[in-house]
Formats: C-alpha cells, structure tokens, sequence
C-alpha cells in the first residue's frame, strides 16, 4: 500500500513539473525571444509578419508552410504527398524504382508543361516534379517561378513592362543559401503571390 502511495504522489508531482510548469516554461521563453515564429510566423494579406499581440488580422498563412495553389492566376507551389495537410506531414516513402513514383513525375512533369505553355520535352525544375520529405515546403526555385511568369502574365493580361516586373519581382524575393552554403537559392510562394497581387 504505502509503494502505491508513493508512486501516486511521485506521478502527480512529474505531472504538474513535466506536464504543466515544464511546458509554461518553454512557452513563456519562445513567446519573449521569438514571438511571430512561436505563433506559426502567420502572414497577412499585405505580406508581413503578423504580430501576436494584435487581436484583429487578416491571415493568408504561414511563412514555413506551403500552401495547395490551383488557380492559374498565381504561382503554383511544389508537389505535396500530404496535400498540404499539416497533420499527417511527410513524404511518400516512394523508392526511386518505384512505378508509382514514376508515373507521378511523368503526370507531373507533363501537367507543369501544359499548363505553362512550355514546349514539348522542356527540362522541368526537379522540385516541380518531387514532393518534398515535409510536404509542405513553401519555397521553390527562382527558375520554377520564372518558368510560370507567361501563364500568369496571360491570365492577368500583364503588359510586357509588367512581366518583366514580374521577373524582377522573383530575383528581389530569392532567398540565398543559408550561410552561402546550405541549401540553394529559393523563393517562397505565398510571399511572391502576395506582391503578385499587388501589381496593378
């Protein structure tokens, strides 16, 4: 009885330290260091951070997750295994011999060709055609952006002063390698669909 006894005393004390005062702890230090990210770096519809104390805004997502984007007015983000979904991230777990993943990137491939006017056989950026390990990354390469610049300029009726505003657009949002050296260059989209919409 008394072991009993004890192992319920030391369960509720390692509940309230590891279950309640533990948690408040980290959360107190994230929320004073890092507020917008410990809040999921949310964005409004104007492209800036939003901050957490402010009660009313407008979201339009988050800097770090990408976004499901079909519409043929803005740029489309990468493939999801997922379908963006922020639940069950992840990738595929396809192997490189796998017939499944072959038909996807030819599906892919051939749908990113179409719907961008592309010429039959055009070299597409390999993040068009793969999902990423997460599922939800926000960024893609300046050349996968610029490849969709005609689409875009067609559907929005863009003169050709304002597409090569547009190029200008993708080289001012291109994020460099972390450090020089990890990674490589990217843009992430839902920045580069917000100064979108602003072109007049």
């Amino acid at each position: 009885m008394k072991q009993i006894i004890t192992s319920l005393k030391m369960l509720g004390i390692m509940t309230v330290l590891l279950g309640v005062i533990y948690p408040l702890f980290i959360t107190g230090i994230a929320q004073l260091a890092f507020p917008q990210k410990a809040n999921g770096s949310l964005i409004n519809v104007n492209g800036n951070l939003i901050t957490p104390y402010v009660t009313k805004f407008e979201p339009r997502g988050s800097e770090f997750i990408g976004q499901k984007i079909d519409s043929v007015i803005w740029f489309h983000s990468r493939p999801s295994a997922t379908d963006y979904n922020t639940l069950p991230t992840g990738a595929s777990n396809l192997a490189l011999t796998s017939k499944k993943l072959y038909d996807l990137v030819q599906a892919r491939k051939q749908k990113f060709i179409d719907e961008n006017n592309l010429p039959k056989g055009a070299a597409v950026p390999s993040e068009m055609l793969f999902a990423s390990a997460s599922g939800l990354d926000p960024h893609i390469s300046p050349e996968a952006a610029k490849m969709q610049i005609d689409r875009i300029s067609k559907v929005r009726g863009f003169s050709d002063k304002q597409k090569q505003q547009l190029s200008a657009l993708i080289g001012q949002l291109t994020e460099t390698p972390q450090f020089g050296i990890f990674g490589c260059a990217r843009v992430n989209v839902l920045l580069l669909n917000l100064e979108l919409d602003k072109m007049k």
